[in-house]
């Protein structure tokens, strides 16, 4: 039985809050861009939460950094993801992995979102070995303490935490 196309090429929807982007990000993001036709970074937007940079300034950081790449796209999202990328029209949806302690909880969402969107793939990457331990969180925690990010985010993100660490000192 022959699967049916899917109805954009093959679009994938790789979300995250993207707060910074690092490295392990973008090595993910470049690896689905070799996948798939198209890859929205879909960047969500949380209410609840109080990111270090707002909405706007994340998609302008990952804008930048994929600038070049022309089937790399920029969207936020809100609710539910199944959703967004029903109306996207996706294919898949790629999640990261960094370690087994990641799988339990991803296994669980893959399959609540089939659940949901059968039609909806899921698929898991691991970042290169080098970027396995990094998480947003352990990146601003770094950077807040003094500690060097040199080569775990873009020069870009490196440039917007110096810069949003200067405003921050001023005020």
């Amino acid at each position: 039985m022959t699967p049916p196309a899917a109805p954009n090429g093959r679009l994938a929807v790789f979300p995250g809050s993207f707060d910074p982007l690092t490295n392990g990000h973008v090595d993910i993001i470049l690896r689905s861009a070799h996948l798939f036709e198209r890859v929205i970074v879909a960047v969500l937007v949380n209410t609840e939460k109080q990111p270090l940079f707002t909405a706007d300034e994340r998609i302008a950081i990952v804008r930048e950094v994929f600038r070049e790449y022309p089937n790399v796209e920029v969207d936020t999202f809100d609710g539910l993801l199944v959703e967004y990328a029903r109306q996207r029209r996706a294919s898949a949806i790629v999640r990261g992995l960094r370690a087994v302690s990641d799988f339990e909880y991803e296994f669980q969402m893959a399959l609540m979102n089939r659940h949901l969107e059968p039609a909806l793939e899921t698929v898991f990457m691991m970042p290169a070995e080098q970027y396995t331990y990094l998480s947003s969180r352990l990146i601003k925690e770094v950077f807040h303490l003094g500690g060097e990010v040199h080569g775990l985010v873009p020069p870009a993100v490196e440039r917007w935490l110096r810069e949003k660490s200067a405003v921050g000192s001023r005020q």
